[in-house]
C-alpha cells in the first residue's frame, strides 16, 4: 500500500522543516504503508524551493515540482495530483494549521472502503473577518451547490486513485478541485478538527483572490448567477411596468402632473447599473467558455526534484 501525500507550497519556507517532520512521524505510525511526499511550489518569491531541495537530500520520499509561475493553489494541486503514485492520497495544505496527525485516521477510514475522506474544519482559529468571509462562501455553497458540503468547509482530503483520476482526467480552465471532488459522485466520509491559528507567514489570499475563488466555484457547478439576474431582471421589468401603469393612471383620471428630472435619471441610472451587472455575469460564464475552448495547460513545470517524468500520472 502505497500513501502519496501533496502540498501546494506558496511563500511557505518558514513552515517546511516541521511539517515535513511531522509527516515523517505520521508515516512512522502506519509501517504497513510506503509513503512519498509531493510539494508543490506554486511560483514562491521567497526560498521555499531551496529548502525543498534540503528536504530532498535528507528524505528519499521527499518529491519536488517547482511550476514556472504563480498558478493558484488549485492548479498546484492538480499537478501534485498528476505525479502522485499513491493507492491513496492526501491533499493537505503546507502552512501547518491542517493536522497531519489526522492522516492516520483517514486512511483507516479509506481503507474501510471509503473511497473520499475528508477532513472538515468544525472551528477555526482565524481573525473575525476571514472566519466570516468563509462561512459565508461556504454556508452559499453548501445551500446553492452541494448539500453535503461541510459547513465550514475543507482543504485536507484523501482520494483513492480510482478518484484521483478522474480529477486529473476532468480537470478545467478555472479549476475548483474541491468542487470537482465532491462533483464525482464518491460519498465522502467527514472527520473534524480544529484548525490551528497560523504560526508562519501570513495568508496570501487576498481580496481579489478570494473574490476569484468565490467565482470560480459558483460559475464552475451552478447555474445560480445566471438565474439571479434572470429573476432579478424579470422582477425588475415587472415593477417598472406597474409603475408606468400608474402613472399613465394617474395622469389619465387623477391629473397627475407626470415631471420630475431627477426621478427620471435615477431611476434610469439604476436600471443601467442591473444593466451592466447582468452583462458582467454572462460575461463570466463567457470568459469561462473561453478559457476552456484554448486548451491551455493549466500549470507548467519548471523543475523537478527527486521526481522522474516517468513517474507522471498519465
Amino acid at each position: 500500500m502505497k500513501i502519496s501525500v501533496v502540498i501546494p507550497v506558496y511563500f511557505n519556507a518558514a513552515s517546511l522543516p516541521l511539517l515535513r517532520q511531522r509527516l515523517s512521524d505520521v508515516a512512522a505510525q502506519a509501517p504497513q504503508a510506503e509513503f512519498e511526499f509531493i510539494f508543490v511550489d506554486d511560483g514562491s518569491g521567497d526560498n521555499s524551493f531551496d529548502v525543498l531541495r534540503d528536504l530532498v537530500a535528507c528524505d528519499a520520499r521527499v518529491k519536488v515540482l517547482r511550476l514556472v509561475r504563480n498558478f493558484g493553489s488549485n492548479a498546484a494541486i492538480l499537478a501534485g495530483l498528476a505525479h502522485a503514485r499513491g493507492d491513496g492520497v492526501v491533499v493537505i495544505t503546507a502552512d501547518l494549521q491542517d493536522p497531519p496527525e489526522l492522516i492516520p485516521e483517514m486512511i483507516a477510514q479509506w481503507q474501510a472502503g471509503n473511497p473520499v475522506v475528508l477532513a472538515a474544519r468544525a472551528d477555526r482559529r482565524d481573525p473575525l473577518l476571514t472566519r466570516w468571509t468563509g462561512d459565508l462562501f461556504n454556508g452559499l455553497f453548501r445551500r446553492f451547490v452541494f448539500p453535503n458540503f461541510p459547513p465550514r468547509g475543507f482543504d485536507f482530503f484523501l482520494a483513492d486513485k480510482k478518484v484521483v483520476r478522474v480529477l486529473v482526467e476532468n480537470a478545467g480552465a478555472n479549476l475548483y478541485i474541491f468542487g470537482l471532488l465532491l462533483w464525482t459522485g464518491y460519498k465522502p466520509v467527514t472527520l473534524t478538527y480544529t484548525r490551528a491559528e497560523r504560526q508562519f507567514g501570513r495568508s496570501r489570499w487576498n481580496v481579489g483572490r478570494k473574490i476569484k475563488y468565490f467565482l470560480d466555484a459558483f460559475i464552475g457547478f451552478s447555474y445560480l448567477p445566471l438565474r439571479f439576474a434572470s429573476v432579478f431582471g424579470i422582477a425588475l421589468a415587472f415593477l417598472g411596468f406597474v409603475y408606468a401603469a400608474f402613472l399613465v393612471w394617474a395622469r389619465i383620471f387623477l391629473g397627475f402632473p407626470v415631471e420630475g428630472w431627477t426621478s427620471l435619471m435615477v431611476v434610469l441610472l439604476i436600471v443601467s447599473g442591473v444593466q451592466l451587472v447582468m452583462l458582467g455575469i454572462l460575461g463570466e460564464y463567457v470568459w469561462r467558455n473561453l478559457d476552456e475552448a484554448r486548451r491551455r495547460p493549466l500549470y507548467l513545470i519548471g523543475e523537478t526534484v527527486g521526481l522522474n517524468d516517468d513517474e507522471s500520472r498519465k
